[in-house]
């Protein structure tokens, strides 16, 4: 099996692992503990106008905050407080990523799954898994990187590319890991924005099993 971890889009067409660890991956996997669907779009105006459609909760975020008129941000705390048959979504970087994605299968990774997410991937690739980091507006971002490394652990004994095994060897201290993802620009933007305990939430290791897959424009828990 090979692993290859890439920044921004997905190259290849077996089976990709979109992470956003701050916060679109965290909140999308949060979400299924309570909405059966959820729809991920790129823009605003269209998340609007499905939600008017589908009568659904509208969550969503441009730079970190909350879009006016929205029900919520993107907040994997926030959205405990939610619940329905469906959410619509819109974020800066993780829905985009996700309608870009010309993979056949789309995973959901992120710290709060990454041993159920990795084991999920093992079980659906047919020989390469890729992990997409969404970053911040097409930049690097440390915390997708260091989660990706994080889901990588669990991808054992597979043949990793140059910059997978970059990022398996940094995420083996977890003491370094978090002090680099609570001190990284994207946190520093979140606490600007009084969102700190949310960076703290995204940062628990795997204390979800729910693995979203996306598929036909819909995120639904791979079952």
């Amino acid at each position: 099996m090979r692993i290859s971890l890439s920044l921004d889009r997905s190259y290849y067409e077996d089976l990709s692992i979109m992470v956003d660890a701050l916060r679109a991956s965290t909140t999308i996997i949060t979400a299924l503990e309570s909405f059966k669907t959820i729809i991920p779009v790129k823009e605003i105006g269209k998340a609007e106008r499905l939600a008017k459609k589908y009568n659904t909760i509208l969550a969503g975020e441009r730079g970190g905050a909350k879009i006016d008129g929205f029900d919520t941000g993107n907040s994997p705390l926030d959205i405990k407080n939610f619940q329905g048959d469906c959410l619509v979504l819109t974020t800066t970087n993780g829905t985009r990523i996700l309608e870009d994605t010309i993979s056949s299968t789309v995973l959901v990774g992120s710290f709060i799954n990454a041993e159920a997410v990795a084991s999920k991937a093992k079980e659906l690739s047919k020989n390469h898994i890729e992990l997409v980091m969404a970053g911040v507006n097409g930049e690097f971002a440390i915390e997708d990187f260091l989660c990706a490394g994080e889901i990588i652990t669990y991808l054992n004994d597979e043949e990793l590319d140059e910059l997978a095994l970059a990022a398996l060897m940094a995420s083996n201290d977890r003491k370094k890991v978090d002090d680099a993802v609570m001190n990284s620009n994207s946190s520093r933007g979140l606490r600007e924005l009084g969102l700190e305990k949310d960076v703290e939430f995204s940062l628990n290791r795997n204390i979800y099993n729910t693995v979203p897959i996306y598929k036909d424009g819909f995120i639904k828990a791979l079952k």
